[in-house]
């Protein structure tokens, strides 16, 4: 009995051995969360039925006379011998891992195996094999069902009950059914049992191990999202990106953290601050490829990061792009001094902060276009009861109903259009051409109304007026023109305003004839207030600000001056053009 103990050992070693293999595969892991589903059922009846098959083939084998001889492989025996084995402990798991069915159909796989193993002779161990698969099958689903597995003393038990039934079998159709018992009894059961609670510790322990990970790692990711929505939600600064990172590397393992915009440093804790310094060229070409690319990229050495500084002591990095609305805005970059500290959990870990602060960075930017637009909200409606303007429109309303009663109610019309479209416009971020249209006629109605012949207003327009475009884009450079293009002069006042749909975007420019921009104010218009005697150019800073936010520094507006002229342009992707290029990317 003590040599059949010791060999039945090995076998359950072995088992053993091969189970903490199998749960270090990711992929079986993922089946096991996954085992309501018919192919993780599948796979599962797979995995199970090798290692009972397994089981069968590693077996003792036991003569008539109750002689033990073990082999390495056991592929077949007489029919008068039998085998010790390991098949219930494995038929015990699958039940237990993956329910009833899986149980049943691997109790029947190992079964049929056995019986085929004997010669035919035996055929009790299916119906065994599968009362065996099909009862721990039946406990294993309430435990599943509770999303959790039974522990290594119930496992224990389990696999001793289970162990049970096989016995009674053997004790009532074996032909030498009570001297085998008598022989078998003690070894199976407790080794058996011993070896489904390990089996089952091993499982529960790592699957237990990587629910708290990732317990861990949403509590740290939550809490730097917590900390940094204030900084990122408010811009991608440098003020802003200093902050982030001290409080990134503050809550995680790495050595060094760096943020940049698609051109510079922005900050930079850790090792290597001595050379990557914020307000500098980006220096790494890790981070210019991922720029380019928009791809996250990982480097497991220095080489690979491509600092050119001799001494950089940064030897592994994660970079990720900083994404918002499918524009590469800059860059997060994680570094460790040591390669080997670069593990699957460290890359992960940065792609999900990665994802958050874009997300926080978009929220920014969202808010910033609300705040945008009722900013243009404010103003619009300061202009609209601004004495100036109201004024001079109801005075040139009430002349003209002394003279001209059919004129002056159709600028009063206009007057409220100019009114109901403002109104409207600043409630949506885009909205049709024809409206837009409609809104730059009706304060071109009344204009031209109180400075008769004095401008001659064109327009080039596509046949399809529900191209959409930002409010107020139009009217703003309209207005600017008309204000600000021609100084005193009367007449020959000539503005252009072409729009052209095509593609993937739709191009818009206002052209006038007048004195152009002065030099000194030009690179200031469109990005921050000016001091100048003609306006301030809040207007364009408003405007230029909105169309950046919402479609990207590639629409920003573009000046074209000199002294007979100006032309502002600018771009406005559509659909089409996001679509073309996510796919792109």
């Amino acid at each position: 009995m003590l040599t059949l103990f010791l060999l039945l050992m090995q076998r359950v070693g072995l088992i053993i051995i091969l189970a903490f293999l199998l749960v270090n595969v990711s992929y079986f892991r993922q089946l096991v969360k996954a085992d309501d589903t018919w192919t993780a059922k599948g796979m599962l009846i797979l995995i199970f039925a090798v290692f009972a098959i397994i089981s069968n083939l590693t077996g003792v084998e036991i003569t008539s006379h109750n002689t033990l001889v073990s082999t390495t492989w056991l592929t077949g025996l007489p029919a008068t011998d039998s085998i010790a084995n390991t098949r219930t402990l494995a038929i015990t798991v699958s039940g237990l891992v993956g329910g009833p069915l899986v149980g049943t159909v691997v109790g029947l796989i190992a079964g049929v195996h056995r019986v085929i193993q004997g010669n035919g002779s035996d055929l009790f161990y299916i119906f065994s094999s599968i009362i065996v698969g099909f009862l721990s099958g039946m406990i294993g689903k309430r435990y599943l069902n509770e999303s959790r597995y039974p522990s290594m003393t119930t496992s224990a038990l389990i696999g001793l009950m289970m162990e049970s039934v096989q016995m009674l079998f053997i004790f009532i159709f074996s032909a030498s059914g009570f001297s085998l018992v008598k022989l078998i009894f003690f070894p199976m059961m407790i080794l058996n049992s011993a070896g489904t609670a390990i089996f089952m510790s091993v499982i529960s322990a790592y699957i237990r191990q990587e629910e708290q990970l990732r317990a861990v790692q949403t509590h740290d990711v939550l809490e730097l999202a917590d900390r940094t929505l204030p900084f990122f939600s408010s811009g991608l600064t440098e003020a802003n990106a200093q902050q982030v990172a001290s409080i990134i590397r503050k809550y995680t393992n790495f050595d060094a953290i760096g943020i940049t915009d698609t051109t510079d440093v922005l900050a930079h804790v850790g090792p290597g601050s001595d050379h990557h310094i914020p307000e500098k060229e980006i220096k790494t070409d890790l981070s210019k490829r991922v720029i380019a690319t928009g791809q996250m990229r990982i480097a497991h050495s220095k080489a690979e990061i491509g600092c050119p500084h001799p001494g950089c002591p940064l030897a592994a990095a994660v970079v990720i792009p900083l994404v918002v609305q499918n524009h590469v805005v800059g860059t997060l970059k994680m570094y460790f001094t040591n390669p080997k500290d670069l593990t699957p959990v460290e890359e992960q870990l940065a792609t999900g902060l990665a994802s958050i602060f874009s997300s926080q960075l978009a929220l920014g930017a969202a808010e910033e276009q609300s705040k945008l637009v009722k900013d243009a909200e404010i103003k619009s409606l300061q202009a609209q009861v601004n004495p100036h303007f109201f004024f001079n429109a109801i005075n040139t309303i009430s002349a003209l109903m002394r003279t001209d009663a059919d004129k002056a109610r159709t600028l009063l019309l206009q007057l409220s259009t100019y009114f109901r479209t403002n109104l409207q416009g600043v409630r949506q971020t885009e909205i049709p051409l024809r409206q837009e249209r409609e809104h730059v006629d009706a304060y071109l109605s009344l204009e031209q109304t109180r400075f008769p012949d004095k401008y001659d207003i064109t327009f080039d327009t596509p046949s399809d007026d529900e191209v959409l475009i930002p409010p107020f884009t139009i009217q703003v450079l309209v207005e600017n023109a008309i204000r600000h293009a021609f100084d005193d002069r009367r007449y020959g006042n000539r503005v252009w305003v072409k729009v052209e749909a095509q593609r993937y975007a739709t191009e818009i420019s206002v052209s006038d004839n007048g004195f152009g921009i002065d030099q000194d104010v030009l690179p200031q218009l469109g990005h921050q207030v000016v001091t100048s005697t003609n306006g301030s150019g809040t207007a364009l800073e408003n405007l230029n600000a909105r169309l950046v936010g919402l479609y990207g520094p590639n629409s920003q507006l573009h000046f074209k001056t000199s002294s007979t002229g100006t032309t502002v342009s600018l771009t406005i992707p559509n659909k089409q053009e996001a679509i073309h290029e996510s796919l792109n990317r």
